[in-house]
This record gives structure tokens, C-alpha cells and sequence, in this order.
């Protein structure tokens, strides 16, 4: 018997209160007709109403595909549990749902991602909870936030800090979902599902597994659907035993504002030259310098900002795949891609399921990691997940928090304070207009990664700035580098609203990244092996 049925008809059978999961990625995996015709059924027949909406990854995004917010209405949501949640340019309009938990309309919680996949998984195998120790000293810490975004979540916590064999743990209850709402290319008449033409796959196994094994339902949408039995068994990423109904929609996006690129998908593998290089600029001299610290055979994970560009710096080097780039949403090598491709690659080795990912991640698998900085304190600890008087700037912490728990290196790139206007000219910076908004504070408004929990595991973290170089040290942050044209007392520790601590040995930055034919130091070279 057929599995396929009309959205419409799906979304009458979800009822009040229901607990639903969602695949998403932005617009990546999105199963946007279907949360439309969610949104649709409770418009015209107020149902369902009251459900508590679970995000590893943000659902939509502001360019096109609006994920969460066919379900931004009054009296649907309850309680919304994000890894991240739609974000964009300051001057658009914000998200129906970042206002809706402004004004306290949900209870809203950002966990971070890998946390939010481990409690499913414990949900699926029945198990009470996790017991981890990402996030500890962070806002997901309830010394500090708890994860709550506003006064309604504060209410109902859902995370504690116990001890444990002489350390402190947060725990968190398992995740049980009534529903999981994924997607796929294609389906069979079963409901098995194949992702032939995805950019990753998330978690939709660990989603559809917690639904499945706690008696909910799992709703599939995909692109097209083929007669049972003509799906390769090694294609098939979710079996149709675990799957309810399918909905077809043909019009599915790849990822944002994309329709379908084969390269994403691994279908095919797009010419190294095809690829955009940066302009030379500011932001390209600190990807430069960043690349000056990767050796030659890392794993390297890369976030979004300037530090995603330095994939590109090593293209235009001709030194693609001397490292291999390792992202949250499962994608290993390639080039990852920028803007609203952000969280896929061309070109990838391989697609690893997230919440492997994050297992890896977690444990500190990896060899480095490239993050942003909205705001750094002078113990090092770094504010990326929140910005009161713009909040749908930044996601939230997404996989950040679960990234930089064990990290062995980090390395945080922006500029050293907001609104300044810069220029590379004859290897140096210009300062044409200072900025007016300190980014090196001496109280941040959100931890979303502890330098004093760094000392203490021997992390080595690095802060890279179109000013000067810091590095975290067991006594607070330090001045190592100092870039061209730029004086160290006015336009760095003056600018700076914390004190900072200047080597002995301070040194100038390399000359040859402020030039556009300047060559980029080699790589370090591979590290040994011990036999």
C-alpha cells in the first residue's frame, strides 16, 4: 500500500501538543511544504495548537524559504528547542518567531546542536537523558543561562549541573518527539528514502528512529517518488519501515535560494578554477594569516565569516587539499561554499551523518578549528550567539558550542571593533574612520565559549584581527603580532574596553600578507606519525 498522501492531509493527523522534530538545515534538507501545510491547517481549523517545535539546526531562513515561520502563530508553539534559528542582515525585518520570543509569545531555548541530536538518539534507545560536559561555563551552563532565551523558557528549565565522579556534568532529559518531519530526494511507494540530490543528511535517521521508537509518526517529504522495490538497498539512508507518509513536493529547494547544484550533491565535481577567489581586502589579508598557522594533513573545521574564506585562500595558493575541511552538517572535504550555500560543499570526499559529526566534534577529533567572534573579554572567552539589540544577526550557537568544548586548537577571526572604516594600502592599514562599537570587552553579553575552562584543558586558542594577533594565556588575553601602519597603544589597547597583556617578544605581522601579489607562507609541514 502506498505511503504517499497530500500535505493537507498529513498535517490533520498531527494533534494538539504534539512534540515535533525537524531536519533542516536553513534552507538545506528543509521540509518546507510540509511545515507550510502545517501552518495552513491550524490557520483555517486552529489545530494543532501548543507544540513544542525541536530544531538541531535552524528551519528556514530570511531569503526565500521560511521554514519555521509557516508555524509563527499565535497559540501553535508553546516551547521551541533550537540549535540555531533563522538569521540574517540587521536592517530586514526579523523572523516572525525571533519576534514571537521577544514579546515571550513561546518558551525558547538555544541548545547547542550536537546536544540536541545526542538527546534524540537517547530518546530513540529509551534511555533518561545525556550527561555531558559541552557547555560547561557557557550560557547552556544553568549558572549562567541555562540555555533559556527569554523569561517564559527561564521558568521551565531543562538543564542541571551535577556532579559526578568529581567533575560537573549537565544533564539533560532525553528527547521524545511525536513527530519527525524530514526529507529526501526520493521515496519509494514503502517510504524508503534515498537523498541522491542533498548537500548532507543531517540527522534524519537519529529524527526518524526517536519518533518511530516512541510511537510517534514520521512524515517524509521529497522531491519525486518511484515504484517500491527500484531504490538501491546501499542508497537508501532512512528504510521505509520507519517511515508513515510521503509527501511529494516537487519544487523542494537543494539548500537557500538554491534550486539544485549536482556539485552540492556530489553528482558531479566542478573544476577547481570555477570556483570565486576573494578580492584582495582586509578580510582576505586575515584569512591569509589564519592559513599560516594550518599544517599540511589537518582535519579542519570551519564556521561562518571571514574565516570561510580561507578555503579559497588555499585555492588561489594552489594548495587545496593539503587540508581537509570538515563542516557540522556532515560534509568532509571539498570546498565548502559561502553565502546562501553556506553549510554545503562542492567537491566533498564524503557525507558523514550530523550527529556523527558532532560526535567527532565533541570529543575533539579534529585538528583545528576557524570560528567568528562577535565580542572576546580579556580571560579570552568569546561571545558568537547573541546580540541584544539585533538578535536575528546571529543564529545563535549552533554546533559552536560542541566545536570549541574539546577543540585542541581555535582560531577566532574579526575585526577588533565594529563600524571602522579600513583600507590595505602600500602593506599597511589605514584607519580612515575609528570604530565607535568595542568588540574586546571587558564583560561579554553571552559566554558561548570559556577561555578560563580553555586554560584550564590546555586548549591553545588564537585571536586573529586586521590590528594584531592575540593568543589566550593562562594570565588573560595577549598581544603576539601587530599588522603594519597600526600603533599599538591608540588603535589597539586604547581601542580595546579591557585591559590587555603585550608580549615581550611582540612582533610585526608578515609584510607579504598586506599585498595583493604578496606570497602566503607555506604550510607547516605534515606532522609525524609516530610508528
Amino acid at each position: 500500500m502506498s505511503k504517499v498522501k497530500r500535505a493537507a492531509d498529513v498535517a490533520k493527523l498531527i494533534k494538539d501538543g504534539a512534540v515535533i522534530a525537524v531536519n533542516s538545515s536553513s534552507g538545506l534538507c528543509c521540509p518546507d511544504a510540509m511545515l507550510a501545510a502545517i501552518g495552513e491547517q491550524y490557520r483555517t481549523h486552529g489545530a494543532p495548537k501548543n507544540v513544542t517545535m525541536i530544531h538541531p539546526i535552524a528551519a528556514g531562513d530570511m531569503f526565500g524559504t521560511k521554514g519555521v515561520d509557516h508555524l509563527a502563530q499565535p497559540g501553535l508553539i508553546s516551547t521551541i528547542i533550537g540549535g540555531s534559528y533563522p538569521s540574517g542582515p540587521s536592517g530586514a525585518e526579523p523572523p516572525v518567531i525571533r519576534q514571537m520570543i521577544a514579546r515571550n509569545e513561546v518558551a525558547a531555548y538555544n541548545v547547542p546542536s550536537g546536544i540536541i541530536f545526542d538527546l534524540l538518539r537517547e530518546g530513540a534507545a529509551k534511555r533518561p537523558g545525556v550527561m555531558t560536559q559541552v557547555g560547561v561555563d557557557t550560557f547552556v551552563d544553568p549558572d549562567q543561562e541555562g540555555c533559556a532565551m527569554n523569561d517564559a523558557a527561564r521558568e521551565k528549565p531543562i538543564v542541571r549541573r551535577i556532579a559526578f565522579e568529581g567533575e560537573d556534568w549537565l544533564y539533560f532529559r532525553a528527547l521524545r518527539p511525536d513527530v519527525a518531519l524530514i526529507r529526501a530526494s526520493t521515496a519509494d511507494e514503502r517510504g524508503n528514502l534515498t537523498f541522491e540530490n542533498e548537500g548532507a543528511y543531517l540527522g534524519a535517521m537519529e529524527l526518524a528512529l526517536a519518533a518511530h521508537n516512541n510511537g510517534g509518526m514520521v512524515i517524509a517529504q521529497v522531491k519525486r517518488v518511484a515504484q517500491s522495490g527500484t531504490l538501491k538497498p546501499h542508497d537508501v539512508r532512512v528504510p521505509g519501515i520507519l517511515v508513515d507518509y510521503v509527501v511529494e513536493a516537487p519544487e523542494q529547494l537543494q539548500t537557500t535560494a538554491t534550486p539544485y547544484d549536482p556539485a552540492i550533491s556530489g553528482e558531479i565535481f566542478r573544476p577547481l578554477d570555477s570556483f570565486d577567489l576573494p578580492p584582495f581586502d582586509i578580510a582576505k589579508v586575515m584569512a591569509r594569516r589564519v592559513a599560516c598557522e594550518l599544517q599540511s594533513g589537518w582535519a579542519v573545521n570551519i564556521g561562518f565569516g571571514i574565516c570561510a574564506t580561507v578555503p579559497r585562500v588555499l585555492l588561489e595558493e594552489g594548495r587545496h587539499g593539503d587540508v581537509t575541511w570538515v563542516i557540522e552538517q556532515g560534509a568532509v572535504g571539498g570546498v565548502p561554499l559561502l553565502d546562501f550555500k553556506f553549510g554545503c560543499s562542492s567537491n566533498a570526499e564524503a557525507f558523514v551523518a550530523s550527529p556523527h559529526q558532532f560526535t567527532y566534534f565533541q570529543a575533539g577529533g579534529f585538528d583545528v578549528s576557524l570560528l567568528s567572534f562577535l565580542q572576546i573579554d580579556r580571560n579570552g572567552s568569546v561571545n558568537v550567539s547573541k546580540l541584544s539589540a539585533r538578535p536575528h544577526v546571529t543564529a545563535g550557537s549552533g554546533g559552536f558550542v560542541d566545536i570549541t568544548s574539546r577543540a585542541r586548537r581555535i582560531i577566532f577571526t574579526g575585526y577588533f571593533n565594529a563600524g571602522a572604516k579600513l583600507s590595505v594600502t602600500d602593506g599597511k592599514v589605514s584607519i580612515d574612520r575609528e570604530g565607535k562599537v568595542a568588540k574586546i570587552v571587558d564583560q561579554l553579553e553571552q559566554v558561548s565559549f570559556s577561555g578560563r575552562r580553555a586554560v584550564e584543558q590546555g586548549q591553545q586558542v588564537m585571536y586573529v584581527t586586521e590590528r594584531c594577533v592575540m593568543k589566550l594565556t593562562p594570565d588573560g588575553l595577549m598581544v603576539t603580532e601587530i599588522a603594519p601602519g597600526i600603533d599599538l597603544q591608540t588603535q589597539i589597547l586604547d581601542q580595546a574596553e579591557t585591559t590587555l597583556l603585550v608580549s615581550p617578544d611582540v612582533r610585526p605581522m608578515d609584510a607579504a600578507l598586506f599585498r595583493p601579489d604578496g606570497r602566503m607562507p607555506s604550510l607547516k609541514p605534515e606532522r609525524q606519525v609516530a610508528a
